[in-house]
């Protein structure tokens, strides 16, 4: 909390306050007292500095300050900032009598306009009155022998507002200053960008270095005010700070934290209450392109001018705008395996959409052929990116209703292929337990005419092994071996190479090899040995090929 706070009980408030001769006759005391502070609680307001106050739904909160006498200025200037809600809030003053400095109470207020909470005050005077969530300033003469009241009132929810008290003509400085025309304009709209443009303040100096763009991005709404943006994400009546998972810095929504954010144009994202908003300090520059967006979602954009030395900002009226469908993004259904081929110089990228039904994820991802890159995103974020040959699996965690976006390429041009299966149900596992290694072994020993042994690790669970052989010319082995489909399954081997399936499992990992002997090959052939893995799931893996030549002589 900023800015000057001082809690005074009422009777020490009171007796400082009427005791100077000018404010009022000693006989209206007891009346005013009654009428104008009820014996709450009051905060007296300090002159040049932001206060937050905090209201309690329901309950008025009072401050109070008595101007100094100045030469140089005749008014005052009370500017208050609604953080997330809409207010209720006067500035009140004792009425000595029905005559105020010249003019009636009706002079200043409508009888209509007095808030509900103001209804009944027959010895004070209300020079002002607002309702809303915006900001709002009031100016006014200065009359350097009143009391002056503001009363604050919440009826939704518990909240907090900031406060703000002048009398110096030349501290417009304090608040940054908005352009003639302080809207933010959408000038590109693209997949998963939008591109923004905005007036320049006039309170942005190069020289000056302390005034800043800031700019905020969610899917909710547009925010009015930074610290209504600052209590979305945060819970109710928690200050935000880094525990709230700001990625990739540890800096909260704090003036040391923006300053030093703006210079490297980081981006940020915060997860609260109400909202998740990405948030990106963008230095003087007055363009600026939004990146890793999801297509087809509608997005709320916030420009702020913060500066650092004063801990102020001001917003530029927000704009929204929907990012364009893209054509190329595929949506995965829950639980369904796709297989993609993918062409490194046809189509060098593939994009899959799934929308979660439970907050737990899991994707798997096997490569039939070649080597891909695959990057999950989330909300602009990327969650992970690797590259990989073989088989990966990958369990995310996060909110219902959450959209993930996968993007799939080859890292090389050559084309690759790949099948993908995503689902909320974690409990069911898509493949089977994997043994360290994929690869068949045999032993030249145990070789001869008509016969060879192999050998292959297993898992701790019991699942079926199925070996298939075929018989190649000796100088096809490394083709044979190398642009193999590893995700084809037995069905599409023909019966004629079926050798056996037999099931086997072993709790102890280092025991969990199991061999076999392949009889009636003939002398001097080599033959193509794959087996494969199939758990409870169904779904088949293929172990790495294997060639293996018999003897000729023996």
């Amino acid at each position: 909390m900023s800015g000057a706070q001082t809690c005074l009980p009422c009777w020490f408030l009171l007796a400082m306050c009427f005791s100077h001769p000018f404010i009022m006759a000693v006989g209206l005391q007891q009346n005013l007292k009654n009428e104008m502070f009820r014996f709450y609680p009051m905060l007296m307001l300090g002159e040049g500095k932001e206060m937050t106050i905090a209201l309690s739904k329901g309950m008025p909160q009072r401050c109070y300050f008595v101007l100094k006498e100045s030469k140089t200025s005749a008014f005052f200037t009370v500017r208050v900032t609604p953080c997330d809600i809409p207010i209720e809030w006067s500035i009140r003053v004792p009425k000595p009598s029905a005559n105020y400095f010249g003019k009636t109470i009706s002079d200043h207020l409508n009888a209509q306009e007095v808030l509900p909470f103001q209804k009944g005050s027959k010895l004070v005077q209300t020079l002002f009155s607002y309702r809303g969530n915006s900001v709002e300033s009031y100016t006014g003469p200065s009359h350097h022998s009143t009391v002056y009241v503001l009363e604050f009132l919440s009826i939704e929810k518990d909240t907090q507002i900031k406060a703000y008290l002048t009398t110096d003509p030349t501290s417009n400085d304090f608040y940054p200053e908005l352009p003639m025309d302080p809207r933010v304009d959408v000038i590109g709209i693209g997949p998963t960008t939008v591109t923004l443009t905005w007036k320049q303040s006039p309170s942005v100096l190069p020289s000056q270095g302390n005034v800043h763009y800031c700019l905020l991005v969610n899917e909710n709404y547009n925010f009015k005010t930074w610290c209504a943006a600052e209590t979305a994400t945060q819970p109710s009546g928690v200050k935000l700070s880094a525990s709230l998972g700001i990625f990739p810095s540890t800096d909260s929504l704090t003036s040391q934290g923006l300053k030093a954010q703006s210079k490297s144009k980081v981006s940020m994202s915060y997860k609260g209450g109400n909202a998740q908003v990405k948030h990106v300090c963008v230095g003087l520059t007055n363009t600026y392109t939004v990146s890793h967006l999801t297509p087809g979602i509608q997005y709320y954009f916030d420009v702020f001018i913060i500066n650092f030395l004063t801990n102020t900002s001001v917003a530029y009226t927000g704009a929204f705008a929907r990012t364009l469908e893209n054509p190329n993004v595929s949506k995965l259904k829950d639980g369904k395996v796709i297989q993609l081929r993918l062409d490194g110089r046809k189509q060098p990228l593939y994009n899959l959409l799934y929308q979660a039904t439970q907050r737990q994820v899991q994707f798997a991802f096997q490569s039939c052929s070649g080597q891909l890159q695959v990057e999950i995103s989330k909300d602009g974020k990327v969650l992970m990116s690797e590259r990989f040959a073989g088989l990966r699996h990958f369990i995310l965690k996060g909110r219902l209703g959450d959209t993930y976006l996968v993007h799939l390429w080859p890292t090389e041009t050559s084309a690759a292929s790949v099948k993908v299966q995503v689902s909320s149900l974690f409990h069911r596992p898509f493949f089977p337990a994997l043994p360290e290694s994929l690869k068949i072994k045999s032993f030249n020993k145990l070789r001869s005419c008509h016969s060879v042994t192999i050998a292959w690790l297993g898992t701790q669970e019991l699942s079926q092994y199925c070996i298939y052989k075929k018989e190649i010319e000796e100088d096809q082995a490394w083709v044979a071996t190398r642009k193999v489909d590893r995700c084809s399954g037995p069905e599409l081997r023909q019966k004629s190479e079926k050798v056996l399936c037999k099931f086997f499992h072993d709790l102890n990992l280092q025991r969990a090899v199991t061999t076999e002997t392949i009889r009636g090959l003939e002398a001097g052939t080599a033959y193509l040995f794959d087996v494969y893995l199939i758990g409870s799931s169904g779904l088949p893996i293929r172990y790495y090929s294997k060639v293996v030549k018999t003897r000729k002589r023996c």
